[in-house]
């Protein structure tokens, strides 16, 4: 199964093809290059760099286009990332400088047609439905990726309040609250206020 690295930073392909001996693997950094790639009749396993490839993986969701046997890696992985992630179908998600052993074993088990997960991923995603409206992982990514503001700002959409009830409610103007909103988007990897939505809840 060929494996194609995708990533608008060639240091991290070129780190990932060192770090586990990959050199046969395909190299991509945009997605017309990707989408060319994908139509040809082999099988892939794509792995993807969500700290720069976040927005096209998000598309490929939402367009209910994601590539099979997709793996996605980040620099600081979390479990309401990861949750969302593999409720979309992607394969296996996980820390993108792990160490070779856990890589070799997860693209064995994206090989096996199953989904591999990092322990405490795995622990988050076994565990009851019946639990508060946010879980408390989160509340913890909330937390470490967002400033007090943005904080504020994401759970009053969590609220359904629009960015002019965002604006009276925190008494900042409307084009302070869009850029709070853009900034939370960054930082958590999504597109739009459903993508936010889909990944909070």
């Amino acid at each position: 199964m060929q494996t194609i690295f995708f990533s608008t930073s060639m240091d991290i392909i070129e780190e990932w093809k060192m770090r586990h001996n990959m050199e046969d693997s395909i190299s991509c950094d945009d997605t017309a290059l990707l989408e060319d790639i994908l139509k040809k009749p082999e099988v892939y396993i794509l792995v993807a760099d969500y700290d720069s490839v976040a927005h096209d993986i998000n598309k490929f969701i939402s367009s209910n286009s994601l590539p099979k046997n997709t793996v996605v890696l980040e620099r600081a992985p979390a479990i309401a990332t990861g949750k969302m992630l593999i409720s979309h179908g992607v394969r296996a998600y996980g820390n993108s400088r792990m160490l070779s052993h856990h890589y070799t074993q997860m693209i064995q088990t994206v090989q096996n047609n199953k989904v591999w997960t990092y322990p405490e991923l795995t622990a988050a995603l076994v565990e009851r439905t019946n639990q508060p409206i946010l879980h408390r992982d989160t509340i913890e990514l909330i937390y470490n990726k967002l400033s007090q503001k943005e904080s504020e700002v994401a759970y009053s959409i969590l609220e359904g309040l629009t960015n002019d009830a965002i604006s009276r409610k925190m008494g900042i103007t409307t084009r302070t609250v869009k850029a709070h909103i853009t900034s939370i988007f960054q930082k958590l990897h999504v597109n739009d206020r459903v993508s936010l939505v889909l990944l909070l809840r």
